[in-house]
């Protein structure tokens, strides 16, 4: 999906939202987050998000994909279970609706979720998101980059693979 297809498909859920009288709030993360924040992709594969009300955005969401020929999962709720418990969030910088109030992760929290997957590998976007990242936040070091990614996730479960990871990216800038 393009930014501006996700920008579409929004619009009309907010659309929808305001035909049945409710007003929905929307975080979205990984992808779509980079691309809504901050322009920094130019495709994802769907938006991951957390939701509610969870069942009306669900079937509104349902509806939308069908009417734009949108992947059945365009919107999906699968992130839920990758959360900290220390959770931040905003609303700076995102789109807004009447009906559909969008939040998004602080990059502080996106960079730290992106570390955690460290997913590479063909079709894999998260090197390029923590480059990003980095660069936007202005981080050099391995160490500065663990801590942050501490400050949301306990240091035990941190994947040794995303310390590989960071020090491979920082070589490179």
């Amino acid at each position: 999906m393009t930014r501006e297809e996700i920008i579409k498909a929004l619009e009309r859920l907010n659309d929808k939202l305001t035909v049945i009288g409710k007003t929905g709030e929307l975080c979205v993360f990984g992808g779509s987050a980079m691309m809504l924040l901050f322009n920094a992709r130019k495709t994802t594969k769907d938006v991951d998000a957390i939701f509610s009300p969870t069942q009306e955005i669900r079937k509104l969401a349902e509806e939308v994909g069908m009417e734009f020929q949108l992947p059945k999962a365009w919107l999906n709720d699968g992130i839920k279970g990758f959360l900290s418990d220390n959770h931040q969030t905003g609303s700076a910088g995102m789109p807004q609706y009447s009906n559909l109030r969008i939040t998004a992760p602080t990059p502080e929290y996106l960079l730290a979720m992106k570390c955690m997957a460290s997913r590479i590998g063909i079709g894999e976007r998260d090197e390029e998101d923590i480059g990003f990242l980095l660069g936007k936040m202005k981080i050099d070091s391995v160490e500065k980059a663990l801590s942050i990614v501490s400050e949301f996730f306990p240091p035990e479960r941190v994947p040794v693979k995303c310390q590989y990871l960071l020090a491979e990216i920082l070589q490179k800038t």
